[in-house]
């Protein structure tokens, strides 16, 4: 597509590069994938931003996009993205599908993606936004995310965009041996820690913990509607 948005997309990705240098004491990692890297660069961001906030779009900030709900900043996403090991024939579940922008960039490093998000005018949303981008490697369904996608399982790897008081048991017991699951742990308005977590091929657990992030709640649902 005809890329007006080429050049901010640019100084966001050296923007992401630097600040994994800065962050590598924290993560281990110095670097990110380049097909992290390449994905992160052929997502167009603005598309999964409100119109209000689209002028923010590329830079390296988290913003609302309704409901209740954000976008992550690009840092984070490409940081949890790259944890993954993303390989192409893996299948990945996302928990909190949102605006659909972190299954979007998923959706070119993975053979397929499944998502879950609570909130219905979200997950509309990001359908529609997936499907004008001729995006078929994506499915969303409104559900609990604290239960996964049974159906589907188990993952190569899962990713969860909003923070858990503690992990699910759904999703570790929807994780292959071998897998990696990334999440961040703790509670809203307090520091949350951005975990991953190895499980290998005897189905042993290894967490690791990275850096302090802010995200909103993983919010566990009786009943699924759209918010007022």
């Amino acid at each position: 597509m005809a890329d007006a948005h080429r050049s901010a997309r640019d100084r966001m990705l050296a923007t992401i590069i630097a600040e994994t240098r800065q962050c590598a004491f924290l993560t281990g990692r110095g670097q990110l994938s380049p097909a992290v890297l390449a994905a992160i660069g052929d997502i167009p961001r603005h598309f999964f931003v409100p119109p209000e906030h689209q002028e923010w779009a590329y830079e390296n900030i988290p913003l609302p996009i309704g409901a209740g709900q954000t976008i992550s900043q690009p840092f984070i996403v490409a940081l949890m993205s790259d944890l993954l090991q993303p390989q192409a024939d893996h299948t990945v579940l996302e928990i909190g599908t949102g605006s659909g922008y972190q299954a979007a960039i998923l959706s070119l490093l993975v053979r397929q993606v499944y998502s879950v998000e609570r909130i219905p005018i979200l997950a509309e949303q990001a359908r529609r936004r997936l499907e004008a981008m001729h995006i078929q490697n994506v499915a969303v369904k409104i559900d609990d995310g604290h239960h996964g996608w049974p159906e589907h399982a188990p993952f190569d790897a899962i990713l969860v965009t909003a923070a858990a008081a503690c992990l699910p048991p759904a999703l570790l017991q929807q994780l292959k041996p071998g897998g990696r699951l990334v999440i961040p742990v703790g509670l809203p308005g307090q520091t949350q820690d951005l975990q991953f977590i190895e499980k290998d091929e005897r189905g042993r657990i290894k967490t690791h913990s990275l850096l302090s992030v802010a995200f909103v709640p993983l919010i566990e649902s009786r009943s699924l509607r759209n918010p007022e």
